[in-house]
């Protein structure tokens, strides 16, 4: 039976959202925990097995805005880790260290001496420290830290099993127990076996504690959708617009792929917008949401306020063009103190009457929601940073936004909460607090390769985990979740998830638009 040990706990395809920490985390201290002295080595009993601890992150103390939030204290986290593993495995003698990138790891590597392989904990998201250990050729061992490191995990991981790197085992799980006995898997070389067969004993181990999916029924959903025809005739009838710069090419495929234009809004003109919406309106519709909100938290009224003019210039915005899509780039136009409000709340309020707000300038995701909205006549995409946790068998759609009228604008409401943005604890956001039990179909669109990433889940809970984006639905997916580690580097971190089982629409659209559907579980 397996032990809870430690708690363990979503940043964008394009990585744009956290390109502006690269400064910060390149002035942090290589190796901020004292490092052992690789000279000790005669010191260690015999026999031991050596395992160097590579945590990799910005700092001790997050410096800046990034998942899992802005000044979390990872230094309590590590000495829990450390001091779990050296109690559950006397045997062992780690080595804990830090590295915020390729040239601390490095230094880090060339010290150690009689090191029998590497243990490397992805403690925020994209900091490149595992390619460099895995390049010694040592038995090295990946691990998430849940709701922070999760997206270059999943990312970093995918290309490690596209390369078939021999070396490279992995863990992702919420159950401290699951990882020490994917450390325990390091007594395999030492006793003389192949960095292969480490490899292979550290995936037996993670599919040996996954749990069966368990019951997979789901709750009656009448869902209609259009016939693709009707479907690719109406997506025509949309326009995106795109604030403040998306990824460059992707546009003109979404055109000529999808028919949707994609117009390139400044954000001077959404910000001016902003200055221009009606104070009364936006006091109004502000007074609304606290009102029906299940609660507000940590949110100034002001922020709220400035959130709820943000909605009004986004719609003024819309109409200028006469369009139905928005998408921004928010933290870039925030930080950049090119707008002053997060579109977040005005996003769900966009989504709730069926129009589409999408973060971060994501286009191509954008362009998503517009196919399913339009496939399943109103009902609103969900932009998501994924997480997956193996000791629950769930994936979990982690983000700051999402509406709570998950059936369409005429569909039943469901909780919400106001918080700030977590990774900043700005501004005013949003927890949408989604249905159980119903199966729900997640996707991305890609016409640069004609092709639909596609995977199905049975919606099971939402987290309250306070690291990483605010809304978190966990689900159970339908098919193989090894499988679900497999895509990520060649699609980026966001998925978009949309309520009902569209498995046969889906692949009829694509069939008609002449794609490929590719299930990635």
């Amino acid at each position: 039976m397996k032990t809870a040990g430690i708690p363990l706990g979503c940043a964008c395809c394009s990585f744009n959202r956290r390109r502006f920490l690269a400064g910060a985390g390149a002035a942090c201290a290589a190796a901020a925990l004292p490092l052992r002295d690789t000279a000790r080595a005669a010191e260690t009993p015999a026999g031991k097995i050596r395992i160097r601890i590579l945590y990799s992150l910005h700092a001790p103390k997050q410096p800046g805005p990034d998942w899992p939030n802005v000044g979390f204290d990872f230094q309590p986290v590590m000495e829990k880790f450390n001091k779990e593993l050296a109690d559950k495995l006397p045997n062992f003698e780690f080595l804990p260290a830090m590295a915020n990138g390729p040239e601390a790891a490095k230094k880090i590597i060339d010290q150690d001496k009689d090191i029998d392989g590497y243990l490397v904990y992805q403690m925020n998201c994209w900091n490149r420290v595992v390619q460099t250990v895995a390049a010694t050729g040592k038995p090295t061992l990946y691990a998430d830290f849940q709701y922070a490191g999760s997206g270059g995990f999943l990312v970093y991981t995918a290309g490690f099993l596209r390369k078939n790197a021999p070396n490279v085992g992995f863990v992702a799980s919420s159950t401290f127990a699951d990882h020490v006995a994917a450390v325990k898997c390091f007594e395999i070389v030492k006793k003389g076996g192949t960095v292969q067969e480490f490899a292979a004993a550290a995936a037996k181990a993670r599919v040996a504690s996954t749990p069966p999916c368990g019951d997979m029924a789901c709750k009656e959903d009448k869902l209609t959708c259009l016939s693709p025809a009707d479907c690719i005739k109406k997506m025509k009838e949309s326009k995106i617009l795109a604030v403040g710069g998306g990824w460059p090419g992707i546009a003109p495929k979404i055109t000529q792929e999808m028919g949707i234009p994609v117009v390139n809004v400044p954000f001077k003109e959404v910000n001016e917008a902003w200055e221009k919406a009606d104070n009364d309106q936006s006091r109004a519709l502000a007074d609304r949401w606290k009102k029906n909100a299940a609660k507000v938290e940590g949110v100034e009224e002001d922020h709220i306020l400035k959130a709820a003019a943000m909605y009004y210039g986004m719609k003024a915005v819309l109409a200028k063009h006469n369009a139905d899509a928005i998408t921004i780039n928010c933290l870039g136009g925030f930080y950049g103190k090119h707008i002053f409000a997060y579109p977040c709340l005005g996003f769900h309020e966009l989504c709730n009457e069926g129009l589409i707000g999408a973060c971060e300038c994501d286009v191509r995701s954008t362009a998503t929601m517009v196919a399913l909205k339009t496939l399943t006549q109103g009902r609103p995409g969900y932009i998501s940073d994924p997480v997956i946790d193996t000791a629950s068998h769930q994936i979990i759609y982690a983000h700051c936004v999402a509406s709570n009228k998950v059936f369409g604008p005429k569909g039943p409401t469901n909780p919400y909460e106001i918080l700030t943005h977590s990774e900043d604890r700005q501004g005013a956001s949003l927890r949408s607090i989604m249905p159980e039990a119903f199966m729900t179909t997640t996707v991305e669109f890609g016409p640069d390769r004609k092709q639909i990433l596609f995977h199905r889940a049975k919606a099971v809970g939402n987290s309250p985990d306070d690291r990483a984006c605010r809304t978190k639905l966990c689900a159970v997916p339908v098919g193989d979740i090894e499988k679900l580690f497999t895509e990520w580097d060649r699609w980026g971190w966001h998925r978009v998830t949309v309520f009902g089982d569209l498995k046969e629409p889906i692949f009829a659209l694509a069939d008609a638009l002449g794609w490929k559907v590719l299930e990635e579980a």
